[in-house]
């Protein structure tokens, strides 16, 4: 990962085959994944674990 990521950031999750670009907020941070919910699209709401490779960048993080 070369991003540092932590509580509380939203993050931007990567398109796949049955999900569109969407923001995620991070509640934990484990050693292979992130776990949190989908705040946009389809999946708004809905709790997941996306690995670090479908991270795109950091849209707002909670440390500023």
């Amino acid at each position: 990962m070369m991003i540092e990521l932590n509580p509380g950031d939203t993050v931007v999750i990567r398109a796949g085959e049955d999900w569109p670009e969407h923001l995620f907020r991070v509640d934990y941070v484990f050693d292979d994944c992130l776990g949190g919910y989908s705040l946009t699209g389809p999946l708004a709401g809905e709790y997941g674990e996306p690995d670090f490779d479908l991270v795109l960048r950091v849209h707002c993080s909670a440390v500023d």
